[in-house]
């Protein structure tokens, strides 16, 4: 059985592997670019990347409805338990044994306020080794920094990158984020939501083919690829 990654618009993401499901950064309501609803997700498992509202989204209400296990930063993970959700904390460079597989928390340049003004912890991306053995790096929103060299070390079969520039990085940094990864197959996202962060993807991915061996895919909110 092939692990499968679908793209759901702006910062949203799923990795199906094994039987389970994993969403991430669950913004579907008031998400110009979502490829579903909020309750039309149905993750086992949801992890939120930091405390951003374009991130933490529908976090609650999914969570409740489907009793998913919410994967964060211990401060968020104790924002989610006084809203009564169920959630495992982790901090940066900690990886635990999921069901799914082994999910370490990666570096990630950004900020990490919850909509209400708690503590959001430090913002993380994260690296996943699926129980098939495929490895996948989401960046989740971050600027471009040279460790990522090392989260391509053994091979990333994934790679998943914000391009949108002003919150993140831009289409440069990202390419060059893609020569220090390394990987087989590269996704971009967090771009074209709202005037700020507008972007030609396709002319992105003509740069990375060009200039490295990655296979690039420009998906459409919705769309999957199988690996």
């Amino acid at each position: 059985m092939s692990d499968k990654y679908t793209f759901l618009g702006h910062g949203v993401h799923q990795i199906d592997t094994g039987g389970q499901t994993l969403l991430i950064d669950p913004f579907l309501t008031n998400n110009p670019q979502a490829a579903i609803r909020a309750d039309q997700a149905n993750p086992d498992f949801i992890f939120v990347s930091h405390g951003h509202g374009d991130h933490v989204g529908d976090t609650v209400e999914i969570a409740k409805r489907t009793s998913a296990l919410v994967i964060c930063n211990a401060e968020i993970a104790g924002w989610l338990g006084n809203k009564g959700v169920t959630a495992h904390g982790q901090h940066i460079g900690g990886g635990y044994h999921h069901p799914f597989g082994y999910l370490k928390l990666t570096i990630a340049f950004h900020g990490s306020g919850l909509p209400d003004g708690a503590n959001g912890g430090n913002p993380a991306g994260m690296h996943l080794t699926t129980n098939t053995g495929k490895k996948i790096y989401i960046a989740c929103d971050t600027g471009l920094f040279s460790d990522m060299a090392l989260y391509g070390e053994g091979g990333l079969d994934l790679a998943v990158l914000p391009i949108g520039d002003n919150y993140t990085m831009g289409p440069n940094d990202a390419l060059k984020a893609v020569k220090l990864l390394k990987p087989k197959h590269v996704v971009p996202c967090h771009y074209n939501t709202w005037p700020p962060i507008a972007q030609d993807a396709e002319a992105w991915a003509a740069r990375v083919r060009t200039e490295t061996d990655a296979q690039v895919h420009v998906l459409k909110p919705g769309e999957s690829l199988d690996l």
